[in-house]
């Protein structure tokens, strides 16, 4: 085992995992203590990175599109939240160098995109990375989804990357395993919800289970046949970074988090 993590000292490491309601993670809502605390922890379980890829289900373009920018400004994307959610502060670097990467990973594999210079960081980012790395000095590309929400195109995306897994850089899947807003519990604790549990126990078995690679991706295409998969997901962006991660990584994950955000009960993986 020593060994091994010796020869793999500068592999990427990868996570999949739910980054919350908006701010609510920062300004100590209840509803999120046990993610808020697995954020926190997640960083000593982790090699410190060169450079942190985040792929985010709060941003959607026509192509595969990253920031360019020397310094990211912050996007303030939610609403209705103390003023004190809006002066969140998180001054991380960009690295232009490794959007340029991905951007010719990309055209390799004949699938188009583009860099943003202007486009800032949203809270799907700088939420979770404030919690895991506050001293905001790792250099930071975020990525988008696709505008298709096209499951087997953002496998795809992952498979186009994985030369980056040579590399000591940690790609976050930053989603939400669990994305009905309606079915949160907001004000307290939910209750049983047989729907939520069938499609955790889904994600589980097709994410960590021994399968092949190839079934992997297939059932993770089909998704929506997978149980009670429309109530937890009725639009699937917080999903897609999942795939995304799954195409990368081309193994098994570890269950890394199996717990109640909002009342809801949540995966992560990391591989």
């Amino acid at each position: 085992m020593v060994e091994m993590e010796e020869k793999n000292n500068n592999a990427a490491q990868i996570v999949y995992f739910s980054h919350g309601g908006g701010p609510l993670p920062i300004l100590g809502d209840p509803g999120h203590r046990s993610m808020v605390r697995f954020m926190e922890e997640l960083p000593g379980k982790l090699r410190r990175p060169e450079a942190i890829l985040v792929v985010s289900a709060h941003w959607e373009a026509r192509e595969a599109t990253m920031t360019g920018g020397e310094t990211p400004p912050l996007i303030y994307d939610y609403y209705g939240f103390p003023e004190k959610a809006y002066e969140i502060r998180y001054p991380a670097p960009g690295r232009p160098e490794l959007a340029e990467l991905i951007a010719g990973l990309l055209q390799k594999s004949g699938i188009p995109s583009r860099i943003d210079k202007n486009r800032g960081f949203d809270h799907g980012m700088f939420i979770p990375l404030k919690l895991m790395y506050p001293d905001a000095l790792i250099p930071t590309v975020q990525m988008s989804l696709l505008h298709s929400l096209d499951p087997a195109a953002h496998l795809s995306l992952g498979k186009a990357m994985r030369p980056l897994m040579e590399q000591n850089i940690l790609v976050i899947g930053s989603g939400f395993s669990f994305h009905n807003l309606g079915a949160f519990s907001w004000h307290g604790k939910a209750a049983p919800d047989p729907g939520n549990e069938a499609f955790q126990n889904w994600l589980i078995e097709c994410c960590a289970g021994d399968i092949p690679e190839s079934e992997r991706e297939r059932r993770l295409a089909a998704w929506q046949e997978a149980p009670s998969a429309r109530y937890c997901h009725p639009r699937e962006e917080h999903l897609l970074p999942l795939h995304v991660c799954v195409g990368l990584a081309n193994k098994p994950a570890r269950v890394v988090f199996d717990d109640s955000i909002l009342g809801k009960r949540a995966v992560a993986f990391q591989w």
